[in-house]
Order: C-alpha cells, then sequence, then structure tokens
C-alpha cells in the first residue's frame, strides 16, 4: 500500500512590535503570504495605533505593553520600532525565548549590539536583521556570477541608495531616536551588499554632510572601503536626491555587470542586470522578485528548522561596527 508522506503543519507564530509603515503596508501583508507563518499579535506604545492595525489584519491579540506582548502566544517576533528601541527590545524579547527579526540598524552602537548577540545567544534564540536585498534573485543570481569568476577578478564594486526624504516628524531626523540620518536608515544597506557581493571589509573612509537639508541628521554620505580579498569599494547614500540612478557596479578583470531598478525600486521590482564579458555582445536579463517574501520565509524556515538565518545579528553589529568608524573618521576631519 502507498504510504503518503506526513506533512509538516507547524507554523512559526509571529508578533509584530512597532507598526509604523513599512510593517503595516509591507512586512504583515508579506507575513501572510507565507505558507508556514502566522501573525497572531501586535504591539505598539500608541494604543489607538495598535488596536487600528489589529482591526485591519483581523488580529485579536493587540498591546501597548511589551513586557505583556511577549507573554502572548507567538513564537518569534519582528521589530520594526524606532532604533533606540531595538535594544531593549532585543534583549527583552530574548530573554523570554522568542527567534528575532529586527530592522536595521539593530542598535544605536555597537556595544548595544555586541549584548544583544551575546544575550541571543546565551538564551539560545536565533537573531536575523531584515537586511532584504541579499533576498532579490537578481542580487542571488549575481553572487552566483561573481563567485563563479565570470567577470574575472574583481575590481571595485559601487552602489547607490539615494532618495528625496525631507526632514519631518519621522524618528529618523530625531538623532536620539535613529542615531543618524541616510548613514544609519539607507548606508547600512550598501555595506551589507558590499560585504554580501565582495566579501569582508578591512578600511573604510569617507565623508557625512548636510548638503540640501539642514537638521540635527545627515542627508548625505559617501564612503569607499577596501575589502579583505584586495578589491575596492565606493557607496553613497542620501535623503536629498528626487531622482537617482541607485545603481550596483561590478567591475571585473574580463567584464562588468551592472543592475538597475532595484534600489529604491518600487515594489515588486523587476530588476535589470546588464553584462558585459570580454569578446562577447552586451546581454541584459530581467528577474521581477519579491525580496520581503523572500526573507520572511528564509528566516521562518530558519526558526521551523532551528538552524542559523542566512543574515544573522553578527552581520547587523559587523555593520553597524564599519559605520560607526566612518562616523568617527568623518568627526575628525571636521575638528
Amino acid at each position: 500500500m502507498l504510504k503518503l508522506k506526513k506533512r509538516n503543519s507547524k507554523k512559526i507564530k509571529w508578533g509584530v512590535a512597532g507598526l509604523g509603515v513599512y510593517s503595516e503596508n509591507t512586512f504583515i501583508p508579506n507575513l501572510f503570504l507565507v505558507r508556514k507563518a502566522k501573525l497572531v499579535s501586535v504591539y505598539s506604545s500608541d494604543k489607538v495605533r495598535t488596536k487600528s492595525i489589529a482591526t485591519k489584519f483581523s488580529v485579536s491579540e493587540h498591546y501597548d505593553d511589551f513586557d505583556a506582548f511577549l507573554k502572548s502566544d507567538i513564537d518569534a517576533v519582528y521589530i520594526g520600532s524606532a532604533n533606540s528601541n531595538h535594544y531593549n527590545q532585543v534583549i527583552k524579547a530574548a530573554l523570554a525565548g522568542k527567534h528575532i527579526l529586527c530592522d536595521k540598524p539593530i542598535a544605536l552602537s555597537s556595544s548595544e549590539a555586541e549584548e544583544m548577540v551575546q544575550v541571543c545567544k546565551e538564551n539560545n534564540v536565533k537573531f536575523a536583521v531584515n537586511y532584504v536585498y541579499r533576498f532579490h534573485p537578481i542580487i542571488i543570481k549575481l553572487k552566483e556570477m561573481i563567485d563563479s569568476n565570470i567577470i574575472g577578478k574583481i575590481i571595485n564594486i559601487n552602489c547607490q541608495f539615494a532618495i528625496d526624504f525631507s526632514p519631518n516628524d519621522n524618528f529618523r531626523y530625531n538623532k536620539s531616536l535613529s542615531g543618524g540620518g541616510a548613514i544609519r536608515d539607507l548606508a547600512t544597506h550598501l555595506v551589507d551588499l558590499l560585504r554580501f557581493l565582495g566579501g569582508e571589509i578591512i578600511e573604510i573612509d569617507g565623508c557625512i554632510d548636510n548638503l540640501v537639508y539642514k537638521s540635527q541628521v545627515d542627508d548625505f554620505v559617501f564612503g569607499t572601503v577596501k575589502f579583505e580579498k584586495g578589491h575596492y569599494g565606493y557607496f553613497n547614500s542620501a535623503f536629498c536626491s528626487k531622482r537617482a540612478f541607485n545603481r550596483i557596479e561590478i567591475t571585473g578583470s574580463t567584464g562588468s555587470i551592472c543592475i538597475d531598478n532595484l534600489i529604491a525600486a518600487k515594489f515588486p521590482q523587476t530588476a535589470k542586470m546588464t553584462i558585459l564579458l570580454q569578446n562577447e555582445s552586451k546581454k541584459v536579463f530581467r528577474a521581477r522578485g519579491n525580496k520581503v517574501f523572500h526573507i520572511i520565509k528564509s528566516v521562518n524556515d530558519s526558526f521551523l528548522k532551528n538552524t542559523e538565518p542566512e543574515v544573522t545579528g553578527i552581520d547587523g553589529l559587523i555593520n553597524l561596527k564599519l559605520l560607526e568608524l566612518l562616523e568617527e573618521k568623518c568627526h575628525q576631519k571636521k575638528s
């Protein structure tokens, strides 16, 4: 008699802490697309906001007290609150035995991040970070091509993330809540992409400034990096550009690749990859992908299997240390 394999029906029960625009319009709708994930609880310090989101998504458990939220029937928590809240909320979630997906940057300082990583380890909690760009199919393909030496020895990797985000009452414009502007909000994605594509970074330098918007935080940052493997990279991020190419370019010894319509593109993205290889005509490929769905599914699978996520708290710590070093060098230049 044919025996049917029993399908594992277990689902990760999620709570979402921090109910801003990203959680409402992007994270929660994509969480519903993951078959083995279930949203059961939401938290915000704003009681009205909590009730509104719970009603919109038919979530029965909703809290304005974080400790009570952690006692709800959840296995994992997405922390999408202001940067200044990440430290306390991750520590409390880890002590409560909840697996964690935290937004970037994971903390205001690397000393906080180190403690967060350690507490998660001590409590056998998986700690993932929401670096979504690694998970777009065209970035995964690009990584495979680099690792296969299709364009030879890497010479340099350049990337840009520039948008127009004028000063308002968003927490990102309050330095005590965000830690910084474009460097903490956007450049952290680029540093993570540079490390994913090019390997570990051993040197970083650059400049931080307010070129258009005068506020508590920077509206522009550029950085140059040297990789452990010997090649170089460049990145720039801005809150003050109404239109930008936002391109990723990789130059190699026998060819080059660039990716358009991915960074800062409208969701979901159909990104374009252009390939120039020695003695070959130019090739163009397009790939549509939902990077947010892919990262949630990947993290959810790691929680189910009790394996390390693809992007961990260690990655968040390394990226933060690099940005802190850049900030320190920039401040020294101004003093």
